[in-house]
């Protein structure tokens, strides 16, 4: 197996990983949301990463010693940006519904995410063969996406029979996911604006694959500070904090499984944009985002989430997600030359 097809299988592994991260909430008990987000925060953003690159990468402070203070800040900036924007998820999703968020911030994410990499690292490549495949491996994506959008709002009209009051929000709600979707691609853009930082932790004696560990450290450790003022907003609003009290460790072990999830794949997509190569973070983002959706929709299936929407709405998903898995084929097929 060469380097790239190895880096797609990292990619559709990754994706299964992050698109069940969420699923030990289904088992935790007397928690509200704010709880397990709060842990979920600090493994996922900040422990875990810690704990990774300091114990891979050599003289880690020495490297951010080393990096240009520019570069630097703008992959602070990028993940504080992300991290906005996984507030702006929650807001989205009680006024829109969580299928329809899911799939315009996904969607939005993917377009954008692997664009912008492409025209500031690799714009020479766009009137290529691979530039060309790329383009239209995003406009798959972005279709598929479409559909699987069309199919959540049709399973939560025929589940829920959207009130008034939630049409009335449904512009406002609609901004929300889109400007969400933007602010998640910059998890990618950050990643793709740090290359020093990698390079230098290889220089300093970090293995190529563990170099990445260095632009996600700081990348999500700035993201982490707008979701835990968030929590922290929600316990005193909710009166929530005295949840953790008496709960026992099994939701603090199901929020530690979480969070090894979506850091795991997190750094299995670092791995495989290094073994793609050139186009690897316009590339392997794409390809990220529609295994999310694919992997995603069918544990929604698995887990009955589409069980009372009749055969329509489960149609629609399922046409969706085809188109996804034939934009994972467009985008690879380049590779494989």
């Amino acid at each position: 197996m060469n380097h790239s097809a190895s880096g797609l299988a990292l990619l559709v592994l990754a994706g299964g990983m992050n698109a069940s991260f969420t699923l030990p909430m289904k088992f935790m008990r007397n928690w509200a949301w704010e709880n397990t987000w709060l842990l979920w925060t600090i493994f996922a953003l900040i422990v875990l990463p810690a704990a990774v690159a300091f114990s891979t990468i050599p003289e880690i402070t020495t490297v951010y010693r080393m990096s240009p203070a520019g570069e630097l800040f703008r992959v602070v900036a990028f993940g504080a940006g992300w991290g906005v924007s996984q507030i702006f998820f929650g807001v989205a999703a009680e006024q829109i519904g969580i299928a329809l968020t899911f799939s315009l911030v996904l969607g939005t994410s993917a377009a954008v995410g692997a664009a912008i990499p492409m025209l500031h690292l690799n714009s020479d490549r766009l009137r290529t063969h691979a530039g060309s495949m790329l383009l239209l491996g995003i406009m798959a994506v972005l279709l598929g996406v479409l559909i699987c959008a069309v199919a959540g709002m049709m399973r939560e009209r025929a589940e829920a029979r959207v009130r008034e009051e939630r049409r009335s929000r449904t512009a406002p709600g609609l901004i929300l996911a889109i400007l969400c979707g933007c602010g998640a691609a910059l998890l990618n853009i950050g990643f793709a604006f740090g290359t020093t930082l990698s390079s230098l932790a290889a220089y300093y004696g970090a293995s190529r694959v563990n170099a990445s560990s260095a632009i996600w450290l700081p990348l999500l450790s700035a993201g982490a500070i707008p979701n835990l003022l968030y929590c922290l907003y929600l316990f005193r609003k909710n009166s929530s904090g005295r949840n953790f009290k008496g709960s026992g460790g099994g939701n603090w072990f199901l929020a530690l499984v979480m969070g090894a999830l979506w850091f795991g794949s997190v750094l299995l997509y670092g791995v495989a944009v290094f073994q793609i190569g050139l186009l690897g973070t316009s590339v392997g983002w794409s390809v990220f985002m529609s295994m999310i959706v694919i992997v995603a929709s069918f544990l929604g299936i698995l887990t009955g989430e589409w069980r009372r929407s009749g055969s329509l709405p489960l149609t629609t998903q399922l046409l969706g997600v085809g188109t996804l898995v034939i934009s994972i084929f467009i985008l690879g097929a380049d590779l494989q030359r």
